[in-house]
């Protein structure tokens, strides 16, 4: 029912970065080698709770930051790309639920606040914060909050089951644009 995703592999490698567990030890390896043989020709990963290849991609470039894994390497690098050229004109990412059956359409759908944020916090963890992608999607963050401090969403941008059914998490629209524009400033900081 639940087989390895990219996804998941990448939040985990997060979690033994965050943990102290180094780049070295068996099981960070194992899950290196397991993101690197699943990559997408195009440089994306599938994302299996969160749609869809913009969440994957984030989740695994996060992971690989957090165990120190070279950001300048080629596939790391394809997958930075990939996030850069499909940001929309209007700042922001968005990728319809139709990208599960239409492969022509990964990384496409109109800009969402959650998803902006995750290819925003891809992009941070590749080292990208002055780039102008960058500046473009927190600006779109900046611009489309409403006064209250959250942000507008109608699309679903959960996965319950890839292709039968999609969930709408309420706070997503929320704590992902603020954990991106958090991760942003403090890279601004460190920079």
């Amino acid at each position: 029912l639940d087989p390895s995703t990219c996804d998941l592999t990448g939040r985990a490698l997060e979690l033994l970065g965050l943990i102290g567990f180094p780049r070295t030890h068996r099981i960070v390896r194992q899950a290196l080698r397991f993101v690197q043989e699943n990559q997408e020709t195009d440089g994306s990963w599938y994302g299996r709770w969160g749609v869809n290849y913009i969440y994957g991609t984030c989740h695994v470039l996060c992971g690989l930051r957090s165990v120190n894994e070279p950001m300048h390497q080629p596939y790391i690098r394809r997958a930075v790309h990939w996030l850069r050229e499909h940001q929309n004109a209007d700042g922001g990412w968005g990728e319809t639920c139709r990208s599960y059956e239409d492969p022509t359409l990964c990384g496409t759908g109109v800009s969402t606040a959650s998803q902006t944020a995750w290819a925003l916090m891809g992009l941070l963890a590749a080292g990208e914060v002055r780039h102008p992608s960058v500046a473009r999607g927190v600006d779109f963050l900046l611009r489309t909050q409403t006064p209250e401090g959250s942000w507008y969403e109608p699309e679903f941008t959960g996965t319950g089951f890839p292709k039968y059914f999609f969930i709408k998490y309420h706070m997503y629209q929320d704590y992902f644009p603020l954990m991106a524009l958090a991760r942003y400033r403090q890279h601004l900081l460190d920079f």
